[in-house]
């Protein structure tokens, strides 16, 4: 009988996604300020050399961290928006709660976005990360208010809106939990999504 090997080499992907995961944890807990190769490197549990040999350094495992976080915001956005079906306002609604809900709706969530947030103005790359991950997510807000029956005219006024108001329920609703009971904040997001739709209809 073959024993097994005590160590196995992680595949480049595999290692990449646990620096990500790592990082990630690392920015929750200590800010951007301690997301340094070595804090990254410990919570991975790696030698701080793999963070240079896949990324280069901490920026660009920053930046990819960032990239990841959007990336799992979105795909949990679509996945609510393609359980609604096909009706177009069900959709809207469906992508609005979707956004006060979990897993997008948690605390260490927030505290990561709060960390890449205290580097958009230090930092280049990550700004610029923010604005295209910002107008990808207005794009599809304005795609689905469009299908709702907003005039092209008023869409990106009340994506705005939309985004201002989700952001802020958000926020309180990380930070205060407790202010709020089941699913009150996606109802309230709901209807002020109605009411900003009826202004111009």
């Amino acid at each position: 009988m073959t024993s097994q090997p005590a160590f196995r080499r992680a595949e480049p992907d595999e290692r990449r996604a646990s620096l990500i995961e790592a990082c990630a944890r690392v920015l929750a807990r200590e800010g951007a300020a301690g997301a340094s190769v070595r804090a990254i490197a410990v919570e991975a549990g790696v030698s701080p050399g793999l963070i240079g040999h896949y990324f280069g350094g901490v920026d660009a495992l920053i930046a990819a961290t960032y990239a990841h976080v959007e990336a799992r915001v979105a795909d949990a956005l679509d996945q609510a928006v393609s359980a609604a079906g096909d009706d177009p306002r069900a959709r809207l609604d469906a992508y609005v709660s979707a956004s006060l809900l979990p897993p997008i709706a948690d605390s260490e969530l927030l505290s990561t976005w709060i960390a890449f947030w205290s580097l958009v103005r230090a930092r280049p790359e990550i700004a610029g990360l923010h604005d295209e991950q910002y107008g990808r997510f207005r794009a599809g807000l304005e795609a689905l208010l469009s299908a709702s029956g907003v005039p092209a005219e008023n869409l990106r006024r009340i994506a705005i809106a939309v985004t201002a108001l989700v952001d802020g329920l958000w926020l309180e609703l990380c930070l205060s939990p407790r202010t709020f009971a089941e699913g009150e904040a996606a109802a309230i997001a709901r209807s002020g999504l109605a009411a900003l739709i009826s202004t111009v209809r």
